[in-house]
């Protein structure tokens, strides 16, 4: 079973997979790691220091890799996730301190700029709805790694069980920070 964990860079994707990979033995496929290590792009964006994912190469890969599995469960970690899986958990985190985590990664302001406006406006989120058949979303904010992998278990699990009428605190719609944008 191939879910889709996504979100904003900078919400806590790649170092909740890696806690999880850990802990479940899940297996996680770090899918922006892929992308540049198997040339899976059509250019690279200099101006913005991205790669521009070639979404039917990368299609292909992952079909490759992880056909067969069954219900094994198989996180995409990325924050192009949502285009490729039919079920996603997308990662939320308060705008203000998104920018913080960015600046200490060392992004340009305009990088900065552009992921915090996301955010708050939901951008990822939306684009989830568009593409994929189940979005759940987790508020991180003030949550530690341990804690959001715990939301991610019990999402998975209900999922792996059918009882996802016990999730509906992770429905879409309860995040909102329109507010905060200028």
């Amino acid at each position: 079973m191939l879910i889709g964990l996504t979100g904003t860079p900078g919400t806590g994707k790649t170092s909740v997979s890696k806690f999880l990979e850990s802990k479940r033995h899940w297996k996680v496929i770090h899918l922006n790691e892929v992308i540049k290590e198997e040339h899976l792009y059509t250019e690279i964006d200099e101006e913005r220091d991205a790669v521009i994912a070639d979404m039917e190469l990368v299609s292909q890969y992952l079909e490759e890799i992880t056909g067969g599995r069954g219900n094994d469960v198989i996180i995409l970690e990325s924050h192009l996730a949502h285009y490729i899986t039919d079920i996603v958990i997308v990662l939320r985190l308060y705008p203000p301190e998104l920018k913080i985590r960015l600046e200490a990664r060392g992004y340009s302001e305009e990088k900065i700029r552009e992921n915090v406006e996301a955010e708050a406006l939901d951008v990822i989120l939306i684009e989830a709805f568009e593409w994929c058949k189940k979005v759940f979303e987790i508020n991180t904010t003030g949550k530690n790694i341990e804690e959001t992998g715990q939301h991610i278990e019990k999402i998975i699990d209900c999922i792996l069980s059918g009882s996802e009428e016990e999730l509906s605190e992770y429905r879409p719609g309860s995040i909102d920070w329109i507010d905060l944008v200028p």
